[in-house]
């Protein structure tokens, strides 16, 4: 991992509060609550939350090819 050299220090105290039995669960809630990305609860969802500006959605409609019997 590489790290601006003023901030090894915290990162340091970040594993090694990870490792610490007596304060990994609160080092590591406290992380996942401020980096974890939020989970997107349905496809539904995400995709009424995607950026579609600009994007043609319309397409032609293909009723297949004739058969002759």
């Amino acid at each position: 991992m590489q790290v601006r050299g003023e901030d090894a220090p915290l990162v340091r105290a970040i594993a090694a509060a990870l490792t610490d039995p007596g304060q990994a669960a609160e080092a590591r809630a406290l992380l996942l609550r401020r980096f974890a990305p939020e989970p997107a609860s349905s496809l539904k969802e995400l995709l009424a939350s995607a950026p579609l500006d600009g994007i043609d959605l319309d397409h032609p409609r293909d009723m297949g090819r004739t058969v002759e019997l």
